[in-house]
């Protein structure tokens, strides 16, 4: 009986130290969530108290002859302040999530807010472009117009509908990133001549509205491992938004500049500048949040949807890269981009040689579309390049017309994806399966609209050679043409 009068009163003394351990990390987690200051003296007198007991149940356990009712009352209060101090730290962690809920609420209702004075500007903004789009084409289809009238309409509406397109590729980008669906395809590219197409891109515009461009590009090291299409994609939002919010005779500048290369890595700092409006301060700290756009007369004369900044800023920490701001209304804007890439071993001379003088006069294109105004302009269109164009409906024609075809006969075939009765990739997989090499070994390359990263992988993994997006890019489609036909 003594035996277990003794392990009683140890199990408390041990159970009692380690309510001390427990009381002191969470008066250090009381102390981090606020401000408790005036109440710190309160945090200590606990401590002193807890202490004390063990002490007593030592002197007890040690130098003391305990009873039963001793032992159980010792025991028992360890057993008591053990559950006192899991209920009170329980009840701090329900503090704690209510507190985070709230915030998680004010946050949401933000958003909310955002969401819905987006929803209101960009029902302007998409019935602008389209307005000017079914505008011009009525001007253009009046009698008595004459063909440079004509001309100037058709550009008007070349401009409104790469405005149209520009808001929904913006919107369609910030739902997959929001998804989660935003992937890095890292592939070898030149920075050097990343940025000077970028540049070249929005020459056109800047110089329309009397905007000078200056780039400059220093770099040692400018072979890289990095995905292009998202890096295009950020450096053309803070370009486009330079000469957006820039006046007439103002400047803007793309820098890139090498920091540092060791180790198979190289560092890399890009700078877009301009003499535009500038923003404020409050603006400067939000501006990287979805739908916010900055509420001046100004800016609301100016498109947009108010997810440029923050696909940018998505696409840069997709990156593992950071992106700070320096801004001043009245004086202009300067975003700097601070990334890091594996560096890659520079291409060939050779590696492209020949395809800017590939000619397509008299190849054979099998055009696969199952929407009768895309087939008709992509007819036209590969029709002026020089191509001799056939047609398929679907993939199961397009399946029989290559097997009843010679080797050699079709260049190329141009595949749409979504297709009533076989779709582009089901029909590709079967071309690939064809037990003529010739026939089997055909260049094909999806001309679709799926044009997210994972559609590009997903033609790849059917047996495509290329990929090519609509709406049609004249040059893209013509680049990807050639680069595919060169390598066959």
């Amino acid at each position: 009986m003594g035996m277990f009068l003794y392990l009683m009163i140890f199990a408390g003394s041990a159970l009692m130290a380690y309510n001390i351990y427990g009381y002191l990390c969470f008066s250090r987690d009381v102390r981090k969530h606020g401000n408790w200051d005036q109440e710190r003296r309160l945090f200590y007198l606990p401590t002193l108290l807890l202490v004390l007991f063990l002490a007593g149940y030592l002197m007890v356990g040690f130098f003391g002859k305990p009873d039963l009712i001793m032992a159980g009352i010792l025991f028992g209060g360890s057993i008591f302040v053990f559950l006192m101090l899991l209920l009170i730290r329980r009840t701090f962690a329900r503090i704690q999530e209510n507190e985070q809920l709230e915030v998680r609420l004010a946050a949401a209702e933000e958003a909310s807010k955002a969401k819905t004075f987006f929803l209101s500007n960009i029902s302007h903004d998409i019935r602008t472009p389209l307005n000017a789009i079914i505008g011009y084409t009525t001007l253009a289809n009046r009698q008595g117009v004459t063909n440079e009238e004509k001309t100037v309409y058709i550009g008007k509406i070349d401009m409104a509908g790469r405005q149209l397109l520009e808001i929904v590729n913006d919107v369609l980008d910030m739902s997959r990133i929001e998804s989660g669906k935003l992937t890095l395809e890292p592939t070898r590219i030149n920075l050097k001549t990343c940025i000077q197409e970028v540049s070249d891109l929005v020459r056109i515009q800047m110089e329309a509205k009397e905007i000078e461009l200056s780039v400059a590009c220093e770099a040692a090291h400018p072979w890289v491992l990095c995905d292009k299409v998202m890096l295009d994609r950020a450096l053309m939002n803070l370009l486009c938004n330079a000469g957006k919010f820039t006046e007439k005779g103002g400047r803007v500048s793309l820098q890139l500049k090498e920091i540092s290369a060791e180790e198979g890595a190289g560092r890399y700092e890009i700078r877009v500048s301009d003499t535009g409006i500038g923003m404020s301060q409050e603006f400067a700290e939000r501006m990287f949040i979805p739908f916010e756009r900055e509420r001046t007369s100004t800016v609301s004369k100016i498109q947009g949807t108010g997810l440029g900044l923050a696909i940018t800023k998505n696409i840069i920490d997709m990156m593992d890269g950071q992106i700070s701001v320096r801004t001043e209304q009245g004086k202009g804007t300067e975003f700097t981009i601070t990334l890091e890439f594996p560096l890659a071993e520079p291409e060939r001379d050779d590696d492209f040689a020949g395809e800017a003088a590939l000619s397509f006069e008299g190849m054979r294109a099998l055009l696969v579309e199952d929407n009768l105004i895309n087939m008709e302009i992509a007819q036209m269109l590969l029709a002026q390049e020089g191509f001799l164009i056939e047609t398929a409906e679907n993939g199961r024609i397009a399946l029989e017309m290559t097997k009843a075809s010679q080797p050699g006969y079709y260049d190329v075939i141009l595949m749409d994806v979504q297709m009533p009765e076989m779709d582009g990739y089901a029909a590709t997989r079967a071309i690939r399966s064809l037990p003529d090499p010739g026939l089997a070994g055909i260049p094909i390359i999806a001309m679709t609209a799926n044009a997210f990263q994972e559609d590009i992988r997903k033609a790849e993994e059917a047996g495509m050679n290329g990929h090519i997006a609509k709406p049609l890019d004249v040059p893209a489609m013509r680049a990807t043409l050639r680069h595919v036909l060169k390598k066959n």
